[in-house]
This record gives C-alpha cells, sequence and structure tokens, in this order.
C-alpha cells in the first residue's frame, strides 16, 4: 500500500512539472531539451535528438506526455544508479534515511555522517514533498544526488587553501608559464594580451615577459629575433595588474627576459611602480632579511626582477650545484633549458634535489620548439622543481597534468612540496624509491559513461576510456578498457583497474575518453580529467569531463568507483 502511495505522489510531481508545457498537445525536440534542463537535468542537445528521434513513434517531429517521460526515465533513471538504489532500499522504491546513512558510510565513506546531514542531503535534492517529508528519499531524489557536485571525483577539501602556506616560497610547487604572451608559435604567431590573461584566470602565478627596445621610447614585448607581433610593455604590466589575482591571491612572479637599453630599462621600472603601485614589492621585507618570504606576508603580491627592483626572484645562472651551494644567495633563481634539466635529473639527482629544497629553480622548454610543444613536466616536479614552466597556449597532456597538478591547494597557483623534496637528509630518489616508503594500491572499477561528448550528426562513436598514473619513473602506469560500440550517452564497462603507487604524493591520475575510429584514423581525444591521485574522494563518484583545450563539458563524466589504501 504505501509502495503505491509513493508511486502516485511520483505521477503527480512528475505531471506538475510538465503538464504546463503539453497544454498545446504535443513538443518538440527542442521543448524537449529546455523541459529536461528545467527538470535539473541537462542533456546535450545532440543525445536528446537521438533519443527524441528514437522515441517519437509517429515520426512527427512531436512527442505526447507519455513519450516524454519514457525519455526522461531513460535519462535520469540510468541502470547503474537504480541497482545502487535498489541494493540499499527494501521495496525497491524508497530509501530510508537510515539506508541512505548506511550508504554514505559504508560506500561513500562518510564515516562521521550523521542524521542532521542525512536530512540536509534528502531536503536538498529530494524533488517530491510527500517522500522528502517522511524524511525518505525516491530515485528522483538519489539520482539527483548522485548527480550533484557533492559526489564528484575531486575532495571538497582540495577546493579551497588547505595546505599550511607559511614556508618559504622555496617549498612550493609554483604554477608557471613560458613565453606567456604568445598564442600559438614561438616564430611566426602573434602576441596577445590574452595569453596574461588567460594564465592569470588559470591561477598562473609565474608569468614570462620579453623586453625590447620600441619605437618612441615605448619598451616592447615579443620574442626577439622572430616574426612574432609586438606588444606594448605598457598594456602588459596594466593586463597583469587587473588580472593578477582575480583567481588567487597569491604572489605573482613576473619573470622579465630583459633586452632593453638602460633608458628604456628606466622607462620599464615607472611603468611598473606607477602602474602597479601598491601591489609591487619593492623594498625587502623586515621579518625576511636573509631568507624566501612565505606566500602569505600580504605585503608581497608581485615580485619584480629589474635592476632596483630586484627583491626575491633575481636571476642567476646555474654554474653547478657545488658552486650554488657555496655562493649563491637565497633570493637568487635559477632558469635551466629543458634539456640540461633533464640531464642532471639522471646524473646528479640527490645533488638536484637538495639544490631545489633551497633555491627556486625553473625550468623552460628547449629552444627546438618552435612550435611551441611542451616536456612532461612530472619529471621535473619529481626531483623538486619549483617553476615547471609551460606553452599554456598549447593543448595536450603537458597542460593537462599542469592544470590537474594545481587544481589542489584551492587552484591558488601554490602546492606545498612533499616531506621527501623538502627535507634532504630524507635521501629521496625518484628513479629510485625507498622500499620503506608509504605506497598505496589504488583500485579503479570504471562502470560507465554519462552524455560522453559527441558532434552532430552522429552520436553513436566507439569509445574506449584510457587511466594512466603520471609520477616518479616505477610508478607510470596506463590501463585500457575495452572498447564500447555505437553508444555515447550511455556506454558501461564495468572492468576494474589496480595501480601500486609507491609515491602518491607525487601521482597525478588522468582519465582520458577516447572515439575510436578506425585502423588508419586512429583515435581522437573526446575529454579528459587529470587530478592528483591523492585529491580523489572514495566510492561511487562522477569524473566530469574537460575537452583538449580545458572547457567544461558537463553534463559528460564518468562514473566510478574509487578504493585505496596505504600499504
Amino acid at each position: 500500500m504505501e509502495s503505491r502511495l509513493h508511486e502516485l505522489a511520483e505521477a503527480r510531481w512528475f505531471l506538475s512539472k510538465i503538464q504546463d508545457e503539453f497544454r498545446g498537445g504535443k513538443i518538440s525536440v527542442e521543448s524537449t531539451h529546455k523541459l529536461l534542463e528545467k527538470l535539473d537535468f541537462p542533456c546535450h542537445f545532440a543525445h536528446v535528438k537521438h533519443i527524441f528521434k528514437e522515441n517519437d513513434r509517429q515520426n512527427q517531429g512531436r512527442i505526447s506526455i507519455e513519450e516524454f517521460r519514457a525519455i526522461y526515465r531513460y535519462i535520469v533513471h540510468r541502470e547503474e544508479i537504480t541497482e545502487i538504489f535498489n541494493t540499499y532500499t527494501e521495496n525497491r522504491k524508497i530509501l530510508s534515511e537510515s539506508s541512505l546513512i548506511e550508504f554514505l558510510t559504508q560506500e561513500q565513506y562518510e564515516m562521521e555522517i550523521d542524521h542532521s546531514e542525512s536530512a540536509e542531503i534528502i531536503e536538498k535534492y529530494e524533488p517530491i514533498a510527500e517522500v522528502k517529508n517522511e524524511r525518505q528519499m525516491s530515485i528522483e531524489g538519489f539520482a539527483r544526488y548522485m548527480f550533484s557536485k557533492e559526489c564528484l571525483l575531486f575532495k571538497e577539501k582540495c577546493q579551497t587553501v588547505y595546505q599550511d602556506m607559511n614556508h618559504p616560497l622555496n617549498d612550493y610547487f609554483i604554477s608557471s608559464s613560458h613565453n606567456t604572451y604568445l598564442l600559438s608559435d614561438q616564430i611566426l604567431g602573434p602576441s596577445d594580451i590574452w595569453g596574461y590573461i588567460s594564465a592569470l584566470v588559470k591561477g598562473c602565478r609565474s608569468l614570462e615577459i620579453d623586453c625590447w627596445d620600441g619605437a618612441q621610447n615605448e619598451p616592447i614585448v615579443y620574442h626577439g629575433y622572430t616574426f612574432t607581433s609586438k606588444l606594448l610593455f605598457k598594456t602588459v604590466v596594466q593586463a597583469i595588474n587587473k588580472y593578477a589575482f582575480v583567481t588567487s591571491d597569491y604572489p605573482v612572479v613576473l619573470s622579465l627576459e630583459n633586452h632593453c637599453s638602460p633608458g628604456q630599462q628606466e622607462v620599464m621600472a615607472n611603468i611598473l611602480q606607477s602602474t602597479l603601485g601598491d601591489f609591487l614589492l619593492s623594498d625587502m621585507l623586515d621579518e625576511f632579511p636573509d631568507s624566501l618570504p612565505s606566500p602569505e606576508t600580504r605585503k608581497l603580491r608581485i615580485a619584480m626582477a629589474l635592476s632596483d627592483l630586484v627583491i626575491y626572484t633575481k636571476a642567476e645562472k646555474l654554474r653547478s650545484f657545488q658552486y650554488s651551494r657555496i655562493y649563491q644567495q637565497f633570493n637568487e633563481i635559477n632558469s635551466i633549458g629543458e634539456s640540461r634539466a633533464r640531464k642532471l635529473s639522471k646524473l646528479r639527482v640527490h645533488e638536484f634535489i637538495f639544490h631545489t629544497a633551497t633555491f627556486i629553480t625553473r625550468v623552460y622548454p628547449k629552444l627546438m620548439r618552435a612550435d611551441s610543444s611542451n616536456f612532461n613536466p612530472q619529471e621535473f616536479w619529481n626531483v623538486g622543481c619549483q617553476m615547471v614552466a609551460l606553452n599554456f597556449q598549447t593543448p595536450g597532456v603537458p597542460m593537462d597534468l599542469q592544470n590537474g597538478k594545481f587544481l589542489d591547494n584551492g587552484g591558488s597557483g601554490y602546492v606545498l612540496k612533499p616531506d621527501i623534496l623538502r627535507d634532504t637528509t630524507l635521501g629521496f630518489n625518484p628513479i629510485e624509491p625507498e622500499k620503506d616508503g608509504h605506497p598505496i594500491t589504488l583500485t579503479i572499477r570504471l562502470i560507465s559513461g554519462i552524455q560522453l561528448p559527441v558532434s552532430l550528426p552522429s552520436n553513436t562513436p566507439d569509445i574506449s576510456v584510457i587511466i594512466e598514473i603520471y609520477g616518479v619513473p616505477n610508478d607510470r602506469g596506463k590501463q585500457q578498457t575495452r572498447v564500447v560500440k555505437n553508444n555515447a550517452f550511455s556506454p558501461k564497462w564495468n572492468e576494474t583497474f589496480t595501480f601500486l603507487i609507491q609515491e602518491p604524493e607525487l601521482a597525478l591520475i588522468r582519465f582520458a575518453v577516447e572515439t575510436q575510429q578506425g585502423f588508419l584514423s586512429g583515435s581522437e581525444l573526446l575529454g579528459q580529467y587529470t587530478l592528483p591521485v591523492l585529491c580523489m574522494n572514495k566510492g561511487y563518484r562522477r569524473v566530469p569531463l574537460l575537452s583538449k583545450s580545458g572547457a567544461n563539458l558537463e553534463p559528460s563524466s564518468l562514473f566510478i568507483y574509487v578504493w585505496y589504501f596505504r600499504e
């Protein structure tokens, strides 16, 4: 009897939400799309169009209220969600509050959940008033909860600045860009203010400005001795002043590659001081007379590198690690090309880590990367390099890793290095990690895909998912699902993958969804998501997908189950 009452309540709720849309009779595919969004279930139009066509039984381009309900149930009542729901219900109709708590503790690892929190979830996500008043949950509410931000893979804690921000700057990885002014290649490409704006919006905290003498005593920014277009230095500084702290409140380091004459250097200094004002660090901080400040001294907003304005980031050529140990000052940083840095990381790994534990080290792409391609930043994070500078304008795996790493710590652009890279007495070697470390065993069950990206007119590609681990060399791993054919809306894999990760504090995980286009055409990336391994929630989680350029592809996502423990 109670089950029948709940069914009637659900039917009444559903009709109350949609009946106005059907007063004129049947509705079109466009109206169907809008109505789904009104019901809090956004759906890609390509998928709606495909499902609409399958349910338009009379092939009129318009559907009845009964046909719409079939579409709604197909989209919302996903089989994998219903199976979980049924596991914790007695009658497969209603989830009691106690059963919800059991689900949250056993499956979602919410160990400190109480009745007030479960009641809050019911209040927030249960749409049917009669069910909500009984402090219960229908499949409608449960599906809404499972598709919500609360069930995303990325930990809520990591979305805030939670790390200790009182260490000196050299104890942090710092989000860094190379030739920030360029939008494409290094030879012919345009220079544009958007390079700085987009980098700052992404949380970048280290920008590069190549400065040259310009006409009428106006310094300019461009890639010298090339055909890239030119920007006025003052325009660059104005843009930085406007956007520096939109995403993060923490310091920005401006790396000036200075080729200007003394006269135009004076112009540059005047522009910096007049434009940036109090944001510009122009004097040594009293509390840090002989050490680098932390990201938290609030006066420190933008640190500069120009003659008398050089305070904490003076560029110094790396002669040798031995020379640096004896002579290098705490406020001097080294910029090293990727080729030399790679060689040192293999031949002088312990010295390299000892060096980066004390001095800020910046690694930049080699000159041969005229196409603005990027190297794998992980290999230099593994030896503690703070500023691993990439061409932010070039999408691909390196930038996925960059964006994923700096999701952590609230997207502040500063991530505290692990103890193994700050405490040189530990003798860490990324090539040969200690056997008595603290590895984790990570298990991921890839259950299904949710409205994966498609392009009109086809939404029936053959799809597989690749899961990759990036970290120290021993932790590199890559596993791939089987190919699911002709289904981008709800492909199902139910495949389990296990990884042993020796140094989880340094490890990133990347999910890549690819469409298989045939033997000759190869594969195409549909979406990806990258994040630090230790920023993953356990339990049933949704992995939101991003495009190759990093754009949000919601509601496209993967549905997975995550579990890990320390050995």
